[in-house]
């Protein structure tokens, strides 16, 4: 088994021992110090996701969102071709199903228009390891890598904006690097905020 699968499944362990009032306090922390942001409090089209597998939950972020008027969207799979992700507007009265591997996801019908990734403000991403170098490890599907590939030939234009949202314990010292990674802006964490770009961490605001 190689270094990225031990870890995948040390972590997903690590997760799943958590209880749920531990899995709910951490994701408020989350929350509490990702909407002391300039990313999150400039961002007016942000996607999210719905927590599994004992992912961070940002439910406490979606909610702050809507009541600040911003438009929330929810990744979906297989609108078209192309094994990637695709985003729908989310809002409380959005209908949901399961997809192929039990998440929900908005109910889409054949003709409904998604959402471009490029014009998305800030993408808020699962993960189930990071480092400090903004290196993420997902579930190994590679869907969110396949979908923002366009970021890694931009240089001076970044959007959307990526972080991801962990818990303290996720921080590993190096993941392996592969090259179709699309790297994240930052990672929030129940204990603060990591900035890979400038390797320093805070717990305040990015």
């Amino acid at each position: 088994m190689d270094e990225r699968k031990l870890i995948r499944q040390r972590m997903r362990q690590q997760r799943h021992e958590l209880s749920e009032a531990e899995r709910q306090n951490k994701a408020l922390q989350v929350s509490r110090h990702l909407q002391q942001s300039h990313l999150f409090q400039n961002s007016q089209h942000i996607a999210l996701y719905l927590a599994n597998d004992g992912e961070i939950d940002p439910w406490w972020l979606i909610e702050t969102a809507w009541q600040q008027g911003k438009q929330c969207y929810l990744p979906v799979l297989g609108l078209r071709p192309g094994n990637r992700l695709w985003f729908i507007p989310y809002q409380a009265d959005t209908k949901l199903i399961n997809n192929r591997f039990g998440i929900p996801e908005p109910v889409h019908p054949r003709r409904q228009r998604t959402f471009k990734t490029q014009s998305l403000d800030l993408i808020l991403m699962p993960l189930v390891a990071f480092d400090q170098q903004g290196n993420r490890l997902g579930m190994g599907g590679g869907f969110y890598d396949r979908t923002l590939s366009f970021l890694r030939h931009r240089h001076n234009w970044r959007k959307p904006r990526l972080i991801g949202l962990a818990y303290e314990f996720q921080c590993v010292d190096q993941l392996p690097y592969q090259n179709w990674d699309v790297p994240l802006d930052a990672i929030t964490t129940e204990e603060q905020i990591y900035l890979p770009k400038t390797h320093t961490s805070a717990k305040t605001k990015p």
